[in-house]
C-alpha cells in the first residue's frame, strides 16, 4: 500500500525519523518545514495523506489544515504539543482525521498512517444502496449525504459515524464503537473526539442543534440517529 505523504514539522530531526519511517514501510515522503510550505506543496503535489504539525512558522497547522479542507479531502493526520483538550479537538473540528500528542512514539504514528490509509481505500460499503433515516439520505457509493433533499458536507469522520449508525437506525452506539468505525483503534483516551463529530452533525442535521430529534443522546451510553417523527 505505496502512498504519497508530505510531512510538514519545523522540527527538522523529528521530521527525519518520521521520512524514514515512511519510506521503510514503502510509502514516498516529502518534507517541509513552515506552513506556507505545506499549503504550496500540498496543492501541488495532492498526497495521499499530509503528516502536520500545529505549530509551525508562516502559517500554523490548524490554518493550514482550515484551508485545505476547503479544498480538499486529503487525509490530515494532526501532531500537535498542545495538552489542553479544547486545543486538541479544535484540529478535528477544522477536519483533521487523527492526531497524535508530541513526544510520540514513531512506530504508533506508523500505526495511525496504516489505520488511515487502510481506512481511505476500503469500500464504504459492500452495496451502493442508499439509507434514508428521518430527514437525512446518505449515499455510501457517491459519500453524498442531503438533509430534506440539500447536500451537506461531512469530514470523514463524521461520514463514517453518520453512515455506521443510517446502517442500523435506533441503535444505541457506545463512544468506543463509533472510535472503531472511524478510525478502527479503539481507545478509550480519544473516545472524546466523538462528542466533538456528533456536536458537528447536528449542526449540519437538526433545525435546532441545542434540541436535536434525531442525533439524540442516551445518557451513560452513547448516542442513537432516529426518525425523529419525520
Amino acid at each position: 500500500m505505496c502512498a504519497h505523504v508530505l510531512v510538514a514539522d519545523d522540527d527538522r530531526r523529528q521530521a527525519e525519523v518520521v521520512r524514514r519511517y515512511l519510506e521503510a514501510d514503502g510509502h514516498e515522503a516529502v518534507v517541509v518545514h513552515d506552513g506556507r510550505q505545506a499549503l504550496e506543496q500540498a496543492r501541488r503535489l495532492r498526497p495521499d495523506l499530509l503528516v502536520l504539525d500545529v505549530m509551525m512558522p508562516e502559517l500554523d497547522g490548524l490554518h493550514v489544515c482550515r484551508t485545505l479542507r476547503a479544498e480538499s479531502e486529503v487525509l490530515v493526520l494532526m501532531l500537535t504539543a498542545r495538552t489542553g483538550e479544547d486545543d486538541l479537538l479544535l484540529g478535528l473540528e477544522l477536519g483533521a482525521d487523527d492526531y497524535l500528542t508530541k513526544p510520540y512514539s514513531p512506530r504508533e504514528l506508523m500505526a495511525r498512517v496504516r489505520t488511515l490509509l487502510r481506512r481511505a481505500r476500503r469500500p464504504v460499503e459492500e452495496t451502493g444502496r442508499e439509507r434514508r433515516v428521518g430527514r437525512v439520505t446518505l449515499d455510501p457509493g457517491t459519500r453524498r449525504v442531503t438533509v430534506d433533499g440539500e447536500p451537506i458536507e461531512c469530514t470523514r469522520g463524521e461520514f463514517a459515524i453518520l453512515a455506521a449508525m443510517c446502517e442500523q437506525p435506533d441503535r444505541v452506539f457506545s463512544r468506543a464503537q463509533l472510535l472503531h468505525h472511524t478510525r478502527g483503534i479503539d481507545r478509550s483516551s480519544t473516545e472524546r473526539t466523538i462528542d466533538v463529530h456528533v456536536m458537528n452533525l447536528r449542526r449540519k442535521i437538526e433545525t435546532d442543534p441545542q434540541r436535536p430529534v434525531q442525533l439524540l443522546t442516551v445518557y451513560g451510553v452513547g448516542y442513537r440517529l432516529t426518525a425523529g417523527g419525520a
